[in-house]
């Protein structure tokens, strides 16, 4: 069931990666309420970027949905993780696009690996609802219904073989941590929409 943390305007860009969570996300939008749906995707210079860019712009040229694409513009420096840097080109893509909200699909799964990962760090944190003109509607959605929803629709989405690379941060927290968090805690996720109800 996917549940709103917060209202979707009737005129908004979405950002779509070609995963699951993004497409679903896309359909939820676009066939909900008939609303002015535009697709930004931003290839983050890998093989799968590449790939899903295509996969997306000829879901929407097939569609009449309008895409705009962006592409990575600099060298990663030192400083920066690629998790970061991929992060940091991104946004700075969507900071072209401030007319009107981009939706964004972080779901609660999402949102529990980013409070564990930034407790490790010492300062546990939320991912925000909304961001300047981004907003975050599904957070309180777990990722397994956003796929019950693109098969249940007929979608087709990709699956990105980084998410399964032990090489990131995330992926390891994501893949080995939380199953263990959820053993000791099975409402982990009820912790986290409480959290998020208690800022609404």
């Amino acid at each position: 069931m996917i549940h709103l943390v917060t209202k979707i305007p009737n005129k908004v860009y979405v950002a779509v990666s070609g995963g699951p969570d993004s497409m679903a996300a896309l359909d939820f939008v676009f066939h909900n309420n008939k609303r002015d749906v535009t697709v930004l995707n931003f290839d983050h210079g890998t093989k799968f970027g590449k790939t899903a860019q295509s996969f997306v712009e000829t879901y929407c040229l097939n569609r009449d949905i309008p895409f705009y694409g962006g592409q990575i513009r600099r060298e990663r420096v030192k400083k920066e993780s690629p998790e970061e840097y991929w992060r940091n080109e991104r946004y700075n893509f969507f900071s072209n696009f401030t007319d009107v909200p981009i939706v964004l699909a972080h779901t609660l799964d999402d949102a529990i690996e980013t409070w564990i990962f930034t407790s490790i760090h010492g300062n546990p944190k939320l991912i925000p609802i909304k961001t300047r003109n981004v907003i975050r509607p599904f957070l309180m959605t777990k990722k397994k219904a956003l796929i019950k929803w693109c098969k249940n629709r007929g979608i087709y989405f990709l699956e990105d073989g980084a998410n399964k690379e032990l090489k990131y941060p995330r992926v390891r927290i994501r893949l080995n941590i939380i199953p263990e968090v959820k053993k000791i805690n099975p409402g982990i996720g009820k912790v986290i929409r409480k959290k998020y109800l208690e800022i609404k």
